[in-house]
């Protein structure tokens, strides 16, 4: 029995991924709207009911999609600390990786800023709703890891009691950036808009988190 269970789970998985591969081309090729679970379907060679074995929705193939980059970004930047880069740097190319995901496919981020003020207008699984709340958790914890990194090393002045407002405060800073621009404005004008005020804001707190320690190491 051991057997056949194992291979029919490997067939299931295989599915989904294809699933997941033909929704992705679709999406990079037309965008969110005109996609429909009938043209995943025919993409990827299958019924439409065979779609709905594995996803409840387009919403839910489009943010596992987004899951997936967003875990591919958390492995990348895991292997940050390893550089010898100081933690404002760290900052710099974090923000960078994080706004990359989403110019390059922006409805992502809509879905994802769906999620956090009204998840339940979003048709989604349980089981995609929990994985995006740990995804997002692992990301905010990213930028604290960042943080403390930082203070570690005597880069960064910052209070363990303050700690968690930083965090949020530079998790917000990057949200509220994209959310601001990715869909208004000249299109042309739009990511140098996002990386530059992103820069401009990370640039504005390092140095308040630096200055404490500089005038410090003054005193000495």
């Amino acid at each position: 029995m051991a057997g056949p269970e194992k291979r029919r789970k490997r067939e299931r998985e295989q599915r989904k991924k294809a699933i997941l591969k033909s929704a992705r081309k679709l999406f990079a090729e037309r965008g969110f709207k005109p996609v429909t679970v009938a043209s995943i379907a025919k993409k990827a060679e299958l019924s439409k009911g065979a779609i709905y074995l594995y996803f409840n929705s387009k919403e839910e193939i489009y943010t596992q999609i987004l899951l997936s980059d967003v875990e591919a970004f958390h492995k990348t930047m895991s292997q940050i600390f390893s550089r010898g880069e100081t933690a404002s740097q760290i900052l710099y190319e974090f923000s960078d990786a994080y706004i990359d995901i989403f110019l390059n496919a922006r409805e992502q981020f809509r879905t994802l800023m769906n999620f956090m003020l009204s998840a339940e207008h979003l048709n989604l699984s349980n089981g995609i709703r929990r994985q995006i709340i740990r995804e997002m958790n692992k990301t905010i914890s990213l930028i604290e890891k960042i943080l403390q990194y930082g203070v570690d090393s005597g880069e960064l002045n910052l209070k363990k009691q303050d700690m968690r407002k930083m965090r949020n405060a530079l998790w917000g800073l990057m949200n509220g950036v994209i959310s601001l621009h990715l869909f208004v404005g000249a299109e042309s004008l739009r990511e140098d808009r996002i990386r530059s005020n992103v820069r401009e804001g990370l640039k504005t707190i390092i140095a308040g988190m630096t200055k404490t320690s500089k005038k410090k190491e003054a005193h000495v």
